[in-house]
């Protein structure tokens, strides 16, 4: 951390719409969309669904999917509607680690069962995915792609979510333009500069020099890198200065069907946050009480994020998008 001297105002800053060029964002875009993702899409944060509570409900690319824990904590998937008379499981009850239907009590233990089927699913400490084959059209893998993040029990984690309308490639689009961060949120970004652009292949990175607003004139400078290493995901990850190993990541689930007149996307955004210094033991001990002001933190900037993705789509379905 350190007090930033007088810098240029904000309009008075170096403008990027030159660096930020059209073809080179929609080019990294392209590149992301055509990474596997293996089926698999984000749901919601690992603690939304937890072992003796009420189930958890999230519609999919237009499918509706129901989520549970059994009784040792393993995570359970499948259609969100009741086979028998197409009562909303997200609306039943979980009893001993059985999800319980309220219309009629047809029980489900998680294996297929009465036209019941399960979906794969998978908690990686942060974050449940559940595998779609129907939705995402890909070649199935075993596992979801997830990022690198802090070693266990390192970090400090929080998952903020909010909806618009828009598809999951304006979200992503969004996160591959770093350029608008200190034009677009100077309340969070000063002094960025993107100081090495993706040169394609295995070398995809926007690699970018910022400093993020603590209070005042104190920031805290960073070097971060921004990859997408699948089409629904872009992570952030600061390389170097305080907090390094750090990551942002930012999930886009489209809620509905491909081609729906009005789309609506789901972000779900991981902050693993990690820290060298002795007293950020500190900090993992008050988690419960800083993922709040976290999630708080992550609303303010998606405020903007999504109405800049909302636009975006808006453009781009009506034909009105530059380039």
């Amino acid at each position: 951390m350190r007090r930033r001297g007088a810098g240029p105002d904000w309009a008075a800053q170096t403008p990027t719409w030159r660096q930020a060029r059209p073809s080179l964002i929609a080019d990294a875009l392209e590149r992301a969309s055509a990474r596997p993702s293996g089926n698999w899409f984000v749901v919601g944060a690992s603690r939304q669904v937890r072992a003796g509570d009420r189930p958890y409900g999230r519609t999919v690319g237009g499918v509706e999917v129901v989520l549970w824990r059994s009784d040792d904590g393993e995570p359970r998937a499948g259609s969100g509607i009741c086979p028998h008379l197409g009562a909303p499981l997200r609306d039943s009850r979980v009893v001993c680690g059985t999800l319980v239907c309220h219309w009629h009590g047809l029980a489900l233990d998680g294996s297929a069962s009465a036209g019941w089927r399960p979906f794969p699913v998978h908690d990686d400490g942060v974050l449940v995915w559940v595998r779609l084959d129907e939705v995402g059209g890909e070649e199935p893998t075993e596992r979801p792609v997830v990022p690198t993040r802090p070693a266990t029990g390192r970090g400090v984690d929080s998952v903020f979510t909010a909806t618009g309308r828009c598809e999951p490639q304006d979200v992503v689009a969004n996160r591959l333009d770093p350029w608008h961060g200190s034009w677009f949120h100077p309340y969070s970004f000063v002094d960025l500069s993107v100081v090495r652009e993706p040169q394609g292949g295995e070398d995809d990175a926007f690699v970018v020099d910022v400093s993020f607003r603590v209070a005042g004139r104190l920031v805290v400078p960073v070097r971060a890198e921004f990859t997408a290493p699948e089409p629904r995901t872009v992570v952030m990850r600061i390389t170097d200065g305080e907090g390094a190993t750090s990551v942002v990541e930012t999930h886009a689930t489209p809620l509905t069907g491909p081609d729906h007149e009005r789309p609506r996307t789901a972000v779900v955004e991981a902050v693993v946050a990690a820290s060298d210094r002795p007293g950020f033991a500190l900090a993992r001990a008050a988690a419960p009480v800083l993922r709040p002001l976290m999630r708080r933190t992550a609303g303010r900037l998606w405020r903007d994020d999504l109405a800049y993705a909302e636009r975006r789509w808006a453009l781009r379905s009506t034909g009105r998008f530059p380039g």
